[in-house]
């Protein structure tokens, strides 16, 4: 079970830390092997086939499945590893950020043109706590 850390306190962010490293592995190794042409082609060809050939969880195979990004990060999934599948689906970053932060690519896109999300109210739940 993982243990809390202080940085678990940032809204709308996980922390790809050594533990989530360690939940994630084979997760992202699955990622890591659609490098690979071949690959792909077995993936796609069967995706649920391809996944029982990496012992990662049920968690992790639906999640995969489903395509659920913020899900495969809860399960230790690294968004630069994960970025192989979402190629592999040809689909951007900005695309899959999007989805994941709730909102279109266009409204995700004027987000970071305009500086990304302030940080007032970002750091911290404590801080919105504070606020009362």
């Amino acid at each position: 079970m993982r243990q809390p850390q202080p940085y678990d306190d940032i809204p709308g962010t996980t922390v790809f830390d050594a533990e989530r490293a360690r939940q994630g592995y084979h997760l992202n190794q699955f990622c890591m092997s659609l490098m690979n042409a071949g690959n792909r082609a077995a993936f796609k060809a069967s995706e649920a086939k391809y996944l029982q050939g990496w012992p990662m969880t049920e968690a992790q195979r639906h999640a995969v499945l489903a395509r659920d990004w913020n899900g495969m990060i809860a399960l230790g999934g690294n968004i630069y590893f994960l970025s192989k599948l979402f190629s592999s689906d040809g689909k951007s970053f900005q695309h899959v950020a999007a989805i994941m932060t709730g909102s279109s690519q266009e409204a995700y896109a004027q987000m970071m043109l305009e500086g990304g999300r302030s940080p007032d109210g970002n750091r911290s739940l404590a801080e919105w706590k504070d606020r009362g």
